[in-house]
C-alpha cells in the first residue's frame, strides 16, 4: 500500500464516529499471534468484552442462590428474556411485543411454518431462492413432506438471470403475480448469504400481501447489518440467528418476529409449550394452553440464560451505536473496499455483491483464474491474518463490519489479497 493510501485510510479512521466501539470487542488473533483483520462477522461475530462479566454474574447467582435465582439476584432468570424485546425491536423495526429471543433460527422457522404454511391441494407451493441457505431448504422440504406434498414440485425456486449473480426485484414480483393462485408461502432472505445481496424486503412483502400469500424472512445475514422495518413493511414473520453480526456467541439464542396483526389470532395453529402460555396463569399448571399475546406466545421453554447473557451484552453495544450510524459506516467501508479492489486488482477479482444500498457489510469475491487458484489465494490470505471464509465452489467472503473494523484494515486486506494472488 502506498503512503498516500495509508494516510487516506488513517484520516478516515480518525474521523470515524464509531471508532471507539472497536475497543468493546475481543479481536481474534491471527496464526502469527497478532490481531487478525477479522472480516468474518457474517459467520461469527467477535466477543463483546462485557459478555464474560454477564456470564459470571449468572454463575455467581446460581452458586449462591440456587433455585432462588429464578426470582432473585442480579438479573432474575424467570423474566430474563423480557429486556431483549426492546433492543431487538429497534434493530428489526418492530414493536417490542412482536419480537422474542428464543431457540435457534431453524427451530423458530419450523414454529413459524406450523402457523403460516397452511397448504391446500390448490395452493401448496413455497417461493424461495435457488441458492437458499441449506438449513432453510431442509426445513421447507421437510414441512412440505409432512403435509403430504412433493418438494420437487412444491418448492418454487427463484434464480438470477443468466450471467448475473443477484435476484432482480422485478423478476421476484413477476413470479409472485404469475404463481399467486398456487402459492402458500414466500420465504426469502433479507440478505442472501452467498452473494451478500440485500433484497427489497418492502417491495416483495407488499406484493406477497397483495397476492394474499403469507411472507416470512430469514434475517440471519440482515439483522445488525442493514436497517429493517418489519412492522411497517407488514411481514407476517421473520427469524434470525444472533451469532453473526449480533455477536451473541457460537450457537447463540436466536430471534423471531410475528406481526402484531397475528397477536390475538385464534385460527393460527401452533406448536405450544408452557413458556408461551399467558404469564398471569402460567404457574397454575392448567391443562389448557392459553397463548400469551405477541411473539412471546410462540415460546416453548424458559430461556437458556447462560447462553443468552453474551447476546445481552452485544445488544447494549448495538443500542449505543445505533443502526443509522452502523449503516452509514458500513456503506462507506464497502465503497472504500471496492475502490481499493479496483485500484489494486482490477479484472483479477470479481465482486459478486451488488454495490451501494443493495449490499450489506459482506463482499463476495470470485477470482476469474479459477477455483484452485482462488482456494490457494484464500489460504494465503488466512495465513497472513485476514480472516474471512470460503464457500464452495469458489467464493471468498469478506465482511468489513463497522463496529470493529477500520478503513486501514480494509486497505491492508486488499493489499494482502493482491499479494496472495500474485504468489
Amino acid at each position: 500500500m502506498t503512503d498516500a493510501g495509508l494516510r487516506e485510510a488513517a484520516a478516515l479512521d480518525a474521523a470515524d464516529p464509531l471508532r471507539e466501539f472497536r475497543a468493546r470487542f475481543a479481536i481474534p488473533r491471527a496464526a502469527h499471534g497478532g490481531e487478525a483483520i477479522y472480516f468474518c462477522g457474517h459467520s461469527l461475530g467477535p466477543q463483546p468484552l462485557a459478555a464474560a462479566a454477564r456470564v459470571r454474574d449468572l454463575l455467581d447467582d446460581w452458586a449462591m442462590l440456587g433455585v432462588r435465582g429464578h426470582v432473585e439476584g442480579t438479573r432474575p432468570w424467570l423474566p430474563y428474556h423480557e429486556p431483549f424485546a426492546a433492543p431487538l425491536a429497534r434493530l428489526v423495526g418492530a414493536e417490542p411485543a412482536e419480537v422474542v429471543a428464543m431457540n435457534s433460527l431453524t427451530v423458530n422457522l419450523h414454529l413459524m411454518l406450523v402457523s403460516f404454511y397452511r397448504p391446500t391441494a390448490a395452493r401448496h407451493r413455497i417461493l424461495l431462492e435457488r441458492h437458499a441457505f441449506p438449513s432453510d431448504r431442509y426445513a421447507l422440504a421437510s414441512q412440505v413432506r409432512f403435509h403430504g406434498y412433493d418438494p420437487a414440485s412444491a418448492l418454487l425456486e427463484l434464480a438470477p438471470r443468466e450471467g448475473e449473480t443477484g435476484l432482480r426485484t422485478e423478476d421476484v414480483l413477476a413470479t409472485l403475480d404469475r404463481e399467486r393462485e398456487r402459492l402458500a408461502l414466500v420465504l426469502l432472505p433479507g440478505v442472501q448469504y452467498l452473494s451478500g445481496q440485500v433484497l427489497d424486503v418492502a417491495a416483495i412483502t407488499a406484493a406477497a400481501r397483495r397476492a394474499g400469500v403469507p411472507v416470512g424472512w430469514d434475517l440471519a445475514h440482515a439483522v445488525g447489518n442493514v436497517p429493517l422495518r418489519l412492522h411497517d413493511w407488514d411481514a407476517d414473520f421473520a427469524v434470525w440467528c444472533s451469532y453473526k453480526y449480533l455477536c451473541g456467541g457460537p450457537g447463540a439464542v436466536a430471534g423471531c418476529f410475528v406481526h402484531a396483526r397475528h397477536a390475538q389470532a385464534t385460527d393460527l395453529p401452533r406448536f405450544a409449550g408452557w413458556w408461551g402460555h399467558e404469564v398471569a396463569t402460567r404457574f397454575r399448571m392448567g391443562p389448557e394452553f392459553v397463548p400469551t399475546p405477541g411473539a412471546d406466545g410462540w415460546q416453548l421453554s424458559n430461556g437458556p440464560v447462560l447462553a443468552m447473557a453474551p447476546l445481552a451484552a452485544a445488544l447494549e453495544v448495538y443500542d449505543a451505536a445505533g443502526m443509522a450510524r452502523i449503516r452509514a459506516k458500513s456503506l462507506a467501508l464497502g465503497a472504500h473496499a471496492r475502490r481499493r479492489l479496483t485500484e489494486r486488482l482490477g479484472a483479477r477479482v470479481a465482486v459478486l455483491t451488488p454495490p451501494g444500498e443493495a449490499a450489506g457489510a459482506q463482499l463476495s469475491l470470485r477470482l476469474p483464474s479459477g477455483r484452485d487458484a482462488a482456494r490457494a489465494a484464500f489460504e494465503r490470505l488466512t495465513a497472513a491474518g485476514v480472516i474471512g471464509d470460503w464457500r464452495e465452489p469458489d467464493v471468498i467472503r469478506l465482511a468489513p463490519a463497522p463496529l470493529w473494523n477500520t478503513y486501514t484494515e480494509v486497505a491492508r486486506a486488499v493489499d494482502t489479497l493482491a499479494d496472495a494472488i500474485h504468489e
